[in-house]
């Protein structure tokens, strides 16, 4: 649906575990932050929108762990969107370590406003994403 976005994360010992790879939870951050660039790089500010009344709220993640990432590994994440509902927009993540995938991801994140209820997204937002 949607040309897609390039993130580069470098991972850090404080993204680490005990056992030396990326902690599970922390692939969370990275796809929050590929989404964050991802946006801000079609013009769309989640700080602006926020101080319009509008969020995004996730409401479902899909995560498939293919291989483990670690200390001072770069990673590429890959953005798509590959879904836009009403109030709803879904997104897909391909994380790869140089040639290889090491985990893919869906994330549905809803529009809500300052009480937390669907909204419909914006024309404005829409022809951005599209």
């Amino acid at each position: 649906m949607s040309l897609g976005h390039s993130y580069t994360k470098k991972i850090y010992y404080h993204d680490t575990d005990c056992g030396g790879v990326v902690y599970y939870a922390n692939y969370l951050k990275f796809l929050e932050e590929a989404r964050t660039e991802m946006l801000l790089s079609r013009g769309i500010s989640l700080r602006d929108l926020a101080l319009k009344g509008i969020g995004f709220a996730v409401a479902r993640v899909e995560i498939e762990y293919k291989s483990p990432a670690r200390y001072q590994d770069i990673l590429t994440i890959l953005t798509d969107i590959t879904m836009l509902r009403l109030s709803a927009i879904e997104f897909e993540h391909t994380i790869i370590k140089g040639e290889q995938v090491i985990a893919l991801a869906k994330v549905m994140v809803v529009l809500v406003g300052n009480d937390f209820r669907p909204m419909k997204i914006p024309e404005y937002i829409k022809s951005a994403l599209v």
